[in-house]
């Protein structure tokens, strides 16, 4: 079964913080994921708060567990806010609906898991955890 290794798992973070460091971001957290929402690594970038690793942790799993990236998650919120209210209670309040959540797969398109960037404005985090993904040959949906 395909998934994502801890040493892509690492080389995403590493790849992901460059990128932020790059764009001159505040500190980010990373976390990733597998396609069940079970973490396979986490990084802290110095001075980002500890709080950060729940709030990435709910990226990336709301996204892994619904099937969605967190851009679409903030859309059906904004149209459907009983919906993901509910999604998130039946989840254990591990989702956070927004930019940042990413969802990664295969070149066939398979699901091997997702990403939870947290930090900056959720659009840069979205923009520095593609980068991640995309320096190691795999596919950001977000």
């Amino acid at each position: 079964m395909p998934g994502i290794s801890l040493r892509r798992a690492r080389t995403i973070i590493r790849k992901t913080m460059d990128k932020g460091r790059e764009m001159g971001l505040k500190p980010l957290s990373v976390v990733v994921v597998d396609a069940g929402g079970h973490v396979i690594a986490f990084e802290r970038s110095d001075g980002a708060p500890a709080g950060r690793f729940d709030i990435a942790l709910g990226k990336a799993r709301g996204c892994v567990l619904m099937g969605m990236t967190g851009t679409q998650l903030r859309d059906r919120a904004e149209q459907q806010a009983y919906f993901v209210g509910a999604a998130g209670a039946a989840l254990g309040d591990k989702l956070v609906p927004v930019p940042g959540g990413i969802l990664v797969k295969d070149a066939k398109g398979r699901l091997l898991g997702a990403i939870g960037v947290t930090g900056d404005t959720s659009e840069n985090d979205l923009e520095a955890g593609a980068a991640g993904i995309d320096a190691v040959g795999l596919v950001a949906e977000g």
